[in-house]
């Protein structure tokens, strides 16, 4: 079983925040909230990105299964450049918060930046998807969410490899971008090198 902890606080509803697609070229940033009850845990179960698909799908499962409560929050690309990055992935964390079937006494979120929501008291927590299972839980359910987004954008937009590499700026991405074009789907004020990405759209 993974040395994850169970909670911040004993005794109170925790829900883990985290995004997944902050680093992106292209496609949402989505977060999660998630509840999980305080004695569950799954040995797979660490931050998202340490963890191969096939785990990454057993835990999304468990989870789905276990938690108290979980939902999803979704930052388009329009608005990540009308906001920037920072504020949409605590926009979508809020949206995420907001669905929430149950109102956490605490909110735990994976990082050093955040903003109130409903004046439930937070904790940032640096590297907190390696440190508490709420994190954790919200890393995978962000993380698997956003890639399944990511392969069927890939069915429009075959051209980029969105299957592969998600969004992230790969070298193969950058030189398609640089050689191709943007697309609808991407941040037009990330900058892939110089020129910048402000080419013609492709639709």
């Amino acid at each position: 079983m993974n040395s994850l902890r169970a909670y911040l606080m004993q005794g109170r509803i925790e829900a883990g925040c985290d995004e997944a697609g902050r680093g992106c070229l292209a496609g949402p940033v989505i977060a999660a909230a998630v509840i999980l009850p305080p004695d569950w845990n799954h040995p797979l179960l660490q931050d998202s990105k340490k963890m191969t698909e096939e785990a990454r799908e057993e835990v999304r499962l468990a989870i789905l299964e276990n938690a108290i409560a979980w939902k999803i929050g979704t930052c388009s690309p329009l608005e990540i450049d009308q906001i920037n990055i920072l504020q949409a992935s605590i926009l979508a964390m809020h949206r995420a918060l907001d669905q929430l079937e149950l109102v956490p006494d605490h909110i735990l979120v994976d990082g050093n930046r955040f903003q109130n929501w409903n004046n439930v008291p937070s904790s940032c927590i640096i590297k907190g998807d390696g440190i508490y299972r709420s994190i954790a839980a919200a890393s995978v359910i962000a993380k698997t969410h956003r890639d399944a987004i990511m392969k069927r954008l890939h069915e429009d937009f075959p051209q980029y490899a969105w299957n592969q590499n998600k969004g992230y700026p790969t070298a193969f991405h950058r030189r398609q971008v640089l050689s191709r074009g943007i697309s609808a789907q991407h941040r037009i004020t990330f900058k892939v090198s110089d020129p910048d990405l402000k080419k013609e759209i492709i639709y």
